[in-house]
């Protein structure tokens, strides 16, 4: 078969299968989320297996997985989707999407950092807009490759703070928020006058035993640490733990220091035995952003879905429901315009 004549049998509808099929690496998945039935994508699959000459996904034990010629095809898919996307995609606008009827399922890879009612409330507001939707929130860890996630169409939106968001993202800011130390209320720096010789400095702060979240990404420290490290300091970690909920719990019950965002720290501070603090080494304060991929970009359902994350953190600070004990997770967590 020529090369004109394989051409002639791909469409975008059939390399939108191809990447679809190959990022979920199943039929079945692909078939949900390209809102459409399981025969179809098979049949779909079947054809681009005659055109490529590749199987395209093995199996693999109990789940499948791509081949090598498979991986090879998804940048270019990716890239054909994009530029498809940005010719035709411009009079795709907001208001022809309606989230009462989709049954799309939208992917956030997010850390609950920004504030611990943050992911409740997207989800809440998401389900009562969009009933038929179905929501999948991954945790931002070292292990996520969240550049790749979103170029592969794995994630629809990343939602975290970073000191440089990679620049070969659409990014969005959703707030800024002050550095400050979350202690516990025994805590000798609780104590200690905010100003003059006997406040706590900045050689005590570092030598106290500290909380952490791991980095977000490999070979990283983390915001508060690269901060740090580009003054010449360094501080004590004792405890590293990814589970950011559990932290102002740790907080109460000993003598170590969490240092975050303020938002985040006023959730705990009347309901825990702790205290929010200055800290004596000067940050500049802490952004956090959405992040998206040029093949969301146009996309009718994702600029809705970046909406709705605006309208949230917008009204963050009305949200407050009582924050017992109870009420809160102790073992675990969901932290370009």
């Amino acid at each position: 078969m020529s090369k004109d004549a394989v051409f002639d049998k791909i469409d975008i509808s059939l390399i939108r299968v191809l990447h679809t099929v190959i990022t979920e690496c199943s039929v079945s998945k692909a078939a949900l989320r390209l809102q459409s039935s399981q025969p179809a994508v098979s049949t779909q699959l079947k054809r681009l297996r005659e055109i490529t000459g590749d199987p395209l996904l093995v199996r693999c034990g109990q789940t499948m997985a791509p081949t090598d010629v498979a991986l090879s095809l998804l940048e270019p898919a990716s890239a054909i989707l994009q530029h498809a996307q940005s010719m035709f995609g411009h009079k795709n606008s907001v208001r022809d999407f309606d989230p009462a009827s989709t049954t799309l399922t939208f992917r956030i890879a997010a850390t609950d950092y920004l504030d611990p009612f943050f992911l409740p409330e997207l989800t809440l507001r998401l389900r009562r807009l969009a009933p038929n939707i179905k929501v999948e929130v991954v945790q931002l860890t070292a292990e996520l490759d969240h550049r790749r996630s979103l170029a592969r169409g794995e994630v629809d939106l990343v939602i975290g703070n970073w000191l440089e968001p990679s620049d070969e993202l659409h990014l969005g800011r959703l707030l800024t928020d002050e550095v400050v130390c979350l202690v516990s209320e025994d805590h000798p720096a609780a104590r200690l006058p905010k100003e003059g010789k006997r406040a706590w400095s900045i050689e005590q702060y570092l030598a106290a035993e500290h909380v952490s979240p791991p980095a977000l990404h490999p070979g990283a420290v983390g915001v508060i640490d690269e901060r740090l490290a580009m003054q010449g300091l360094r501080r004590n970690i004792v405890v590293r733990n990814p589970h950011f909920a559990q932290l102002p719990y740790m907080v109460a019950g000993s003598l170590l220091v969490l240092t975050t965002g303020r938002r985040f720290c006023e959730r705990y501070a009347q309901q825990l035995r702790v205290k929010i603090i200055r800290c004596p080494v000067p940050f500049p304060a802490m952004n956090y952003y959405q992040l998206w991929h040029d093949l969301t970009h146009h996309s009718a359902a994702s600029r809705w879905l970046r909406e709705q994350v605006r309208d949230v953190v917008r009204g963050l600070h009305q949200v407050r429901p009582p924050l017992r004990a109870e009420s809160l997770p102790v073992l675990g967590s969901s932290a370009k315009q």
